[in-house]
């Protein structure tokens, strides 16, 4: 009886949806703080890393994702109407989940490819900042190196210093920032910056020189993981040339032997 009443609920809500009298973009934006919830914490992150904040809004693209699962659902349970069971539920639920997850896994996949490059924006970031601090605040540095820093970053740049400037004078500010961007070293170096722009004005040199340190250190670390990387896969091509080399030797061996046999025979 409810598998009926369940299946007779979505034919309904199905054709007001494609007759325009249901407004999902409506409803989804409504409920965006309850549909937040099955975010992926780094979703974000992912999405600006790859196109960047001009291309896509992070909310919109979410939302159709959400959008696309229900609705993925909804024409399973449509399709499969008249054989419907409680295992055809389960199944129409895990094909709707993974059109759901699937441009995050695409995110993720494209982020593992690209984790080196990813992690070195930090660092040359951080040594474009260490020059402006030196004449100015933490702040007003931050505030100033925002139209040159890397485009993945510029968000969560302007909410940090939208925050600053409303009077968070705690680490809050530069904590958020980490978490929004868990690169390499980012929750070390965000607390390293704070600390740099607590320091009294006859601490600062000292204080900016132990910052330069680690900076200098992060961009060294970046450097030799971007060329071991290119050392692994220059090794994974030369052995793939030399496992093809050494099956197409071996099987011309064979071509050979079997015709010498027919020969002989």
């Amino acid at each position: 009886m409810f598998i009926e009443m369940l299946i007779i609920a979505i034919i309904v809500i199905y054709i007001f949806v494609v007759n325009g009298k249901i407004n999902t973009n409506g409803i989804l934006n409504n409920n965006s703080k309850l549909c937040n919830l099955l975010k992926e914490k780094d979703y974000d992150f992912l999405l600006i890393a790859k196109y960047g904040d001009r291309v896509y809004d992070p909310n919109e693209v979410f939302m159709k994702r959400v959008r696309n699962g229900i609705l993925t659902f909804a024409a399973l349970v449509f399709l499969f109407i008249t054989k419907m069971s409680y295992l055809g539920l389960i199944i129409a639920l895990v094909i709707a989940f993974l059109v759901y997850k699937n441009q995050y896994l695409s995110l993720k996949k494209w982020y593992r490819q690209h984790l080196n490059y990813i992690d070195s924006l930090l660092p040359y970031y951080l040594k474009t900042l260490e020059v402006l601090i030196h004449h100015y605040t933490v702040p007003v540095a931050i505030a100033k190196s925002i139209d040159d820093a890397p485009e993945v970053f510029k968000p969560g740049l302007k909410r940090m210093i939208e925050k600053i400037e409303s009077g968070d004078s705690s680490i809050d500010p530069y904590m958020d920032f980490a978490n929004e961007y868990p690169v390499r070293d980012s929750m070390r170096m965000m607390r390293l910056l704070y600390r740099l722009g607590l320091g009294e004005q006859e601490k600062k040199h000292q204080q900016l020189v132990s910052f330069s340190k680690s900076v200098s250190s992060l961009q060294a670390k970046a450097r030799e993981q971007k060329y071991q990387a290119r050392l692994n896969a220059m090794e994974r091509r030369t052995m793939i040339m030399m496992c093809v080399t050494g099956f197409g030797s071996l099987g011309l061996l064979l071509i050979s032997i079997f015709m010498l046999m027919g020969n002989m025979m």
